[in-house]
């Protein structure tokens, strides 16, 4: 958990800086959990948030429970980190979910879920951050795609719908945030090892695996190491870009 007010570091001119506040959504566990716990290990404070509560504490990061398919819930979010931060830096929009199923056999249950989920709350997060971030003329949103998309993979015909509207929205909400000093850029991952995938067949992921360059699972540590690219400070000249991993 987090304690006190936001920590102070010191920049180069001597003079003390606030410590940057990042929030990763979907953080309860598997990626979002990684993803939080390696912006921890570089200084940042870090603000979590999932449907459920987290089993999980250390110092510097915050959870808080919300659906970000739920606009009201977004913005009392925003409010809780406004009150205890005073600005926002960077977002991680990683929560979703996956839909794995012929497009004949696929509910309409499903279909407004993964809508709601992956796109609907990509948008409202996205937003809210924004609302934040201009106040202090910086940000970097980073948004969670799939290689699924160029591969147009059989059986995710939802999913990839979903996930080709978060890089529409990447591309549209880059332009758009610009003039704010705010960049807006996405991660297509290849499978990784994390609950998402763990139901589903293996014949299928080795299916996956074997239509990319590189041909093995990916790692939480590839998607970081991507994600990061885009959150530096100087990745300022870089917007509205989707980076596909293992060479989809």
């Amino acid at each position: 958990m987090v304690r006190g007010a936001a920590a102070k570091t010191e920049g180069t001119t001597g003079q003390m800086e606030p410590q940057r506040v990042a929030l990763v959504t979907g953080s309860r566990k598997g990626l979002g959990k990684f993803l939080a716990e390696q912006l921890l290990d570089r200084g940042y404070q870090v603000v979590g948030c999932s449907r459920e509560p987290a089993d999980w504490e250390r110092e510097g990061y915050w959870h808080l429970c919300a659906d970000v398919s739920d606009e009201q819930q977004v913005q009392r979010l925003m409010s809780q980190i406004r009150q205890r931060f005073g600005r926002l830096d960077i977002t991680i929009n990683n929560a979703g979910v996956a839909s794995m199923n012929h497009a004949l056999l696929i509910p309409a249950a499903t279909v407004n879920q993964v809508m709601e989920i992956n796109v609907r709350g990509t948008f409202l997060v996205s937003r809210e951050s924004a609302r934040l971030m201009r106040k202090h003329q910086y940000g970097r949103i980073v948004n969670l795609t799939t290689v699924a998309v160029p591969l147009s993979l059989e059986g995710e015909s939802i999913y990839v719908a979903s996930k080709s509207a978060v890089e529409a929205l990447t591309r549209v909400m880059s332009r758009e945030l610009a003039p704010f000093g705010i960049t807006v850029n996405a991660v297509g991952p290849t499978p990784v090892e994390t609950d998402l995938i763990r139901n589903v067949p293996r014949d299928k992921i080795e299916e996956i695996v074997n239509r990319l360059a590189i041909k093995r699972l990916g790692q939480p540590a590839d998607v970081f190491n991507a994600v990061e690219f885009f959150i530096r400070p100087e990745s300022d000249y870089i917007t509205g870009q989707i980076i596909y991993l293992g060479g989809a």
